[in-house]
């Protein structure tokens, strides 16, 4: 049989895109992340600083648990996860927060928090329907846009200020609009926190006009001092919290995170998600359900975060530098010198000239613009060397 191959003068028709790809730019990190690229292939040294994505082993109990699972012969997984996964899960939730869940009707996997936050739109959200909006923070997180977008529903963003110490306001949600709303807190770019005080705030305006909560809390386990609360402890009425394993336990390869609370909503997605072919191999499941019934790895990574933040928090100090306190997430959200008139691309240019990536603060969305995040990633000594040669930069 002849192939048949079209001559270079055969003219081509413009490849038609989904009207909402075409719309998107970059995901922003992946700027970044080419930047990086083309500076590692010239050989400079580069501290990155951009991607949260931490360079600490995963423990080896979890790693085992992978590797002892993995079959001889491979099956398709469940896209509802295994009844020890379930179980797992629902000790760490009891045992973390103080929060009681049924494993078969209150809990789901998912191959990640990203994943999820992605796909949920799509099960809650109906195009022609008039209150279709989802209503999320910025600066923050791109996915939760993104999704919204490609399910049909219509983006509702609100400005998070320093004055408000980064919450998103709840006064600020428009009830005739708002289907859903998204939070996510430890705060990714921030590292703000909230209080149950807060969540009680948002649950009960949330209830009165029936709008979905979604809870972004892939940062939970990041912390040093006073453990950050989960909504679930307030509601679970209408409410889902993402919990992921990917920063908690250094797994952030393995794509492995739960979703949990109303059982009518896990019903929902449930139905959904066989149909995305999201599910978890099962040897990923089996290392999930070891890093959720151990909290030891979790404590021994917290200690070397928290060393990270003191470095660069006092390096902070002595250069003059303005950033937000925290102390969970991994993340350090900092002020652009005032040399640099606000401008974050700018400044992360400079940084960059110098083998430090940093992520510019704009990247994240409205909001952002005048500050830039660093991500407490690279190991420990790297990170000494990497304050090193920004002081330098700066005398």
């Amino acid at each position: 049989m002849k192939i048949r191959r079209e001559s270079p003068e055969t003219e081509r028709s413009p490849l038609v895109l989904n009207p909402v790809l075409e719309g998107l730019g970059s995901y922003p990190l992946v700027r970044l992340d080419e930047r990086r690229v083309k500076l590692e292939e010239k050989g400079v040294r580069l501290f990155d600083f951009g991607a949260g994505d931490p360079r600490e082993p995963t423990d080896e109990g979890i790693r085992q648990a992978l590797i002892n699972a993995v079959p001889e012969v491979s099956r398709y997984p469940s896209a509802a996860g295994t009844k020890d996964l379930r179980e797992a899960f629902v000790g760490y939730m009891s045992r973390r927060f103080g929060v009681e869940l049924d494993p078969g009707t209150e809990v789901l996997p998912a191959s990640g928090s990203k994943e999820a936050v992605f796909h949920t739109p799509l099960a809650f959200l109906h195009p022609s329907h008039e209150r279709r909006g989802v209503a999320y923070g910025t600066p923050g997180y791109p996915v939760y846009e993104r999704g919204t977008v490609f399910a049909g529903g219509e983006t509702l963003p609100i400005k998070l200020k320093k004055e408000d110490g980064f919450l998103l306001p709840v006064r600020e949600i428009d009830p005739e609009r708002t289907r859903a709303v998204w939070i996510n807190y430890p705060h990714n770019p921030t590292g703000a926190t909230a209080s149950l005080s807060y969540f009680e705030e948002l649950a009960a305006f949330c209830h009165e006009h029936d709008i979905l909560i979604f809870s972004d809390e892939c940062y939970n386990d990041v912390y040093s001092g006073e453990a950050p609360p989960s909504i679930l402890e307030v509601t679970r009425e209408r409410t889902l919290a993402f919990v992921s394993l990917s920063k908690r336990s250094g797994m952030t390869g393995y794509r492995s995170a739960m979703m949990a609370g109303d059982g009518e909503l896990i019903a929902a997605l449930k139905k959904m998600r066989p149909s995305i072919g999201a599910a978890s191999p099962g040897f990923v499941y089996a290392a999930a359900t070891a890093a959720w019934r151990d909290d030891s790895h979790v404590d021994a990574r917290n200690r070397v975060f928290a060393e990270k933040r003191e470095l660069f928090t006092r390096f902070f100090e002595r250069a003059g530098l303005r950033w937000t306190q925290t102390n969970a997430s991994l993340y350090l959200w900092a002020e652009v010198p005032e040399e640099y008139g606000g401008d974050d691309e700018a400044y992360a240019l400079k940084l960059l000239e110098e083998g430090l990536l940093v992520a510019p603060g704009s990247s994240f969305g409205p909001g952002g613009e005048g500050y830039f995040r660093v991500a407490l990633v690279p190991r420990l000594e790297d990170c000494k060397a990497a304050i090193e040669r920004w002081e330098a930069l700066l005398r």
